[in-house]
């Protein structure tokens, strides 16, 4: 497991349908060592703090592994490092591997992994297509959220080593597959006991067990 590129960027005004919008999602990649800070990293910003950044979302990786399936959606031209507004473009570290509350150390920095993505208009703004954000979510190749353990520093090229396994038998995908219907209930009540579920995923899934 290994970081191929490191990607970010600040926020800035593009136009989207006849109107301006401030993101954050066209991340590019930069070379060198990058620093990592509590909720993000160095260089890189979030447009809307409301539902972007925090701790829960500080460090966002998205598996190179996935690019293939996505150039039957996507032209080449769009397909670069960070074409998905991810901080880490990784191999070898799928949602499927990825335990939840698992800790990875990645340069010198020590990374949480806590939760998918769900991704909101501004995905559609950066690969020029709409339709992407359901696509994206029907296809259930979240990528994944870090929350960040220990502050350092990470380059490209760096190792992703699992230093802690995480608590329970509960991955990142196991999230995605459950985020609207409880298709495994007992993952579920698995994942409602993990300390490290962010807030607004706890009510999710205690939304998901609720007797309809």
């Amino acid at each position: 497991m290994h970081i191929v590129s490191v990607n970010v960027g600040l926020p800035e005004e593009v136009e989207w349908k006849g109107r301006m919008v401030r993101t954050s999602i066209f991340k590019r990649p930069t070379a060198g060592p990058v620093p990592v800070l509590a909720e993000h990293l160095a260089g890189d910003g979030q447009a809307d703090l409301r539902v972007h950044g925090g701790p829960d979302k500080a460090v966002y990786a998205y598996p190179l592994e996935h690019y293939e399936f996505w150039r039957r959606h996507v032209p080449a031209e769009l397909l670069v490092m960070g074409a998905f507004g991810e901080n880490l473009t990784t191999t070898g570290l799928l949602e499927s591997d990825a335990r939840v509350g698992a800790c990875y150390q990645v340069g010198t920095a020590v990374l949480m992994a806590v939760q998918p993505r769900r991704p909101c208009f501004k995905l559609g703004i950066r690969l020029r297509d709409a339709r992407l954000v359901q696509q994206f979510e029907e296809a259930r190749r979240s990528g994944i959220y870090f929350r960040v353990i220990t502050e350092g520093v990470l380059r490209a090229g760096d190792a992703i080593a699992l230093i802690e396994p995480g608590p329970r038998a509960v991955t990142i995908q196991d999230m995605v597959d459950n985020m609207h219907v409880a298709q495994d209930p007992a993952k579920v009540r698995e994942l409602l006991r993990l300390p490290s579920l962010s807030p607004s995923w706890r009510a999710r899934f205690e939304e998901v067990l609720a007797p309809k």
